[in-house]
């Protein structure tokens, strides 16, 4: 068998590729939930590297596998720091490793940011479609946290023909919220102001949490008695008292009920997972069915078979011009 090559494949041809296909991300993304929940993918649990010294920073290894009729591994390297943002970086980056299932050889690297960014944004769709009570179709958008995730969310949303008609933006920076809102206004025209959290959450009908918070900072359930669609992309903000009050979905509920994650301090506190009303799939299949009585919250941790989903159909359409390939890059095979 001949060695393989390999490829290295940048942000630039993943972002094009990315805008063009914002329906099949979604589509495949669904596909990964329904995929799990058939034991036809594997998803390890994500490993985190901290830093003593920088509680706040992070880098994560998530390892999956798609087990289905075109079976691919990888595992995605991704860093979080915060305060990349005031030097004008994105507070996430990240490699996207892809090995083949036949041979375990490494096949690809590729930018795995935007990559990240896009199937989060379509997850956040995914909760959206299932539990909002007028799929399609948002009143009022409250967005905590005025980052490249939640403007991602809101932007497939728009592409995926919801209609948006207004926005509420709140953020610890008043700066990175008019900022936001701004950039809102002009490429979506959506009528968008910075609020501040109090005031927005009760006037809206779904609130998209994105924010970079280690510990929760939202804790009266009563600011939720409206029953609003949640999604809680950021996962550590709400306060277990708000957690109990409502309808929960997970992705994958071994995942969501660790690392001090909003749901985890709350089966630390009552000794349960009694809380949690079932995941993804069970929501796309039809087995948990929205609850419009109370606050529905989807907490996605965010599993690597999602970025493995998403990469493995770019490597199928990627032009081979924009895929810098390494032949000799593994060594010549040892002879006995």
């Amino acid at each position: 068998m001949k060695t393989p090559s390999f490829k290295i494949i940048g942000a630039s041809a993943i972002k094009e590729w990315m805008d063009n296909h914002s329906q099949e991300i979604f589509e495949l993304v669904k596909e990964a939930y329904v995929l799990h929940s058939k034991a036809l993918a594997l998803n390890p649990d994500s490993y985190f590297l901290r830093f003593p010294s920088e509680q706040k920073n992070r880098i994560i290894a998530l390892p999956a596998s798609l087990e289905d009729q075109a079976p691919i591994a990888g595992i995605k390297w991704i860093a979080s720091f915060p305060d990349n943002i005031e030097d004008g970086l994105d507070r996430a980056s990240a490699v996207l490793i892809i090995n083949d299932r036949k041979t375990g050889y490494p096949r690809a690297c590729l930018e795995g940011s935007v990559i990240s960014a896009g199937r989060t944004a379509a997850s956040a769709a995914v909760g959206a479609q299932y539990l909002h009570p007028t799929p399609g179709r948002i009143n009022r958008l409250c967005v905590v946290g005025c980052g490249l995730i939640a403007y991602q969310s809101i932007e497939l949303l728009v592409r995926l023909g919801w209609k948006i008609g207004c926005l509420s933006v709140v953020d610890t920076s008043e700066q990175r919220g008019a900022t936001f809102a701004k950039k809102c206004r002009e490429a979506f025209k959506i009528d968008a102001d910075v609020d501040f959290l109090a005031g927005a959450v009760p006037q809206s009908d779904m609130v998209l949490f994105a924010t970079s918070a280690g510990t929760p900072h939202v804790k009266d359930p009563v600011m939720f008695r409206h029953a609003p669609t949640v999604l809680h992309m950021s996962l550590r903000d709400l306060s277990p008292e708000v957690v109990l009050s409502a309808q929960n979905v997970v992705d994958d509920i071994d995942h969501c009920l660790k690392a001090q994650t909003s749901l985890h301090l709350t089966e630390q506190q009552v000794g349960s997972r009694n809380f949690v009303s079932g995941n993804a799939a069970d929501l796309i299949e039809g087995r948990v069915l929205p609850d419009r009585t109370r606050v529905r919250i989807f907490s996605p941790f965010g599993m690597g078979i999602l970025d493995l989903a998403v990469a493995r159909a770019i490597l199928k359409d990627i032009n081979e011009a924009a895929a810098n390939a390494i032949p000799d890059f593994f060594p010549v095979p040892y002879a006995a």
